[in-house]
């Protein structure tokens, strides 16, 4: 099949249209809809191992077909009612040699009052396109995700060692059936039982990535780079120990639903969650350290209630395709966690942490505080969400993105997880995935 064949989608084609609620429409998009033809106003290209997205913002809601071709590998979307633009002129070069899955892209009018985009692949993909409406300083956005065929995810290639670990041991598959029928029930006193020497499994979370570039500060320090830095190095710190594994959710800049962040935590079988973020907040002399637990009743105070608001929003602002959301614990209310010891466990755990953030910041709530942050509902995993410092403030941006004083945090975060572990040791479980 010909790309130039007007109106053709070929045997894998799709038609998809403009999405319905709209979050924000401006002046300038409302007269920009009354003329006729719209406008590209940015193209964005996001590459990842685990795939790769590329935005096209434009000032009002678009609609597009897109299809497939082989022999090269090809994804190409026709987008209506725009012109081509000077943000289409340089799109060729957005597009990096170390692209995973892109090779090229290129643009033209394909005929009057239509666009047509050309992403010529490296491998054969499965892309994902859809529109996002207006949130926050973003415009109507267009978004092309391409997946491998393969899904190429570092936490399958964790999961696949750990079983080659289990079966090399001298007991094999009988150790872990014994070390499974010999786990306590769910709930029992830990005091009671003694401590496991196994590997611990522990997912840290890097708030924000990509589209999603979390709270800025003065100085124009990202919260999504912050998170990402101080997340390798607490990774690092915390691999020196034995028995110790460390899995991020993300180790780029990309977007990462809230919803992949708890599922990649359970795939996981994580021991133990921290999310990490940088707040921010109006009045720019508010300052220090707080952890987060999740809360099933309400928040601790307003202003945990607002910045869970804030948290919970990454999705709408990072860009979710919400027709591929299908999580049962994100999609139901929050399960009776007061019949499990996670509760407990991330009371404990945050309490930890807290007690070590003291001696590198100040704290800006001496006590654990609690609000409904999505990112904490995994309903089997003790899970505590850590805001590093106030972006906002300029003292404590200019710590931020210091790379000494990120090492001397992830340092404190290390310690008050190692205390936690300590005193409250996993239990037994088999290492089969």
């Amino acid at each position: 099949m010909s790309e130039e064949m007007p109106g053709s989608l070929g045997r894998r084609g799709f038609c998809l249209g403009i999405t319905g609620l709209t979050l924000l429409v401006t002046p300038f998009a409302r007269a920009a809809n009354a003329i006729g033809n719209h406008n590209f106003i940015a193209v964005r290209v996001w590459p990842a191992e685990v795939y790769t997205r590329v935005t096209l913002e434009t000032d009002a809601a678009v609609r597009f077909t897109y299809f497939t071709l082989d022999n090269p590998d090809r994804l190409v979307v026709d987008i209506e009612g725009v012109e081509f633009g000077k943000a289409l002129e340089t799109i060729s070069d957005k597009v990096s040699a170390t692209d995973p899955y892109i090779k090229l892209l290129r643009a033209g009018r394909f005929k009057p009052g239509v666009v047509r985009l050309v992403m010529e692949l490296k491998t054969s993909v499965v892309p994902q396109v859809f529109t996002l409406d207006p949130v926050g300083e973003y415009g109507h956005r267009l978004v092309l995700d391409v997946y491998p065929e393969k899904p190429v995810d570092p936490l399958m290639a964790l999961l696949g060692e750990r079983e080659n670990v289990a079966a090399a041991s001298p007991s094999g598959a009988n150790a872990s059936k014994a070390a499974e029928e010999n786990r306590p029930a769910q709930g029992s006193e830990r005091q009671n039982k003694p401590g496991v020497n196994r590997l611990v499994t522990i997912v840290l979370d890097p708030g924000h990535g990509g589209e999603d570039p979390g709270a800025i500060g003065r100085m124009g320090t990202r919260e999504k780079n912050v998170t990402l830095a101080i997340a390798r190095r607490l990774k690092t710190r915390l691999e020196k120990e034995k028995n110790t594994r460390v899995v991020l959710t993300r180790d780029g800049d990309y977007f990462v639903s809230l919803n992949n962040r708890v599922q990649k935590a359970r795939r996981a079988r994580a021991d133990l969650f921290v999310s990490i973020h940088a707040d921010a907040w109006t009045h720019t002399s508010v300052r220090g350290s707080s952890v987060f637990v999740l809360s099933e009743k309400g928040a601790s105070s307003t202003a945990a209630r607002l910045l869970a608001q804030k948290e919970n929003n990454a999705d709408l602002i990072g860009g979710v395709n919400l027709k591929n959301v299908q999580d049962p614990f994100l999609a139901r209310t929050l399960l009776d966690l007061s019949q499990t010891a996670t509760k407990t466990d991330s009371i404990q755990l945050a309490k930890a942490m807290l007690g070590e953030l003291g001696s590198v910041n100040s704290l800006h709530k001496k006590g654990v505080e609690q609000a409904g942050f999505a990112v904490l509902r995994a309903p089997d995993i003790p899970s505590v969400l850590v805001e590093t410092a106030f972006i906002s403030n300029l003292e404590e941006e200019r710590k931020l993105a210091n790379a000494t004083y990120q090492i001397k945090f992830a340092d404190a975060m290390a310690r008050g997880i190692l205390r936690y572990l300590e005193q409250n040791p996993p239990l037994s479980r088999s290492t089969q995935t």
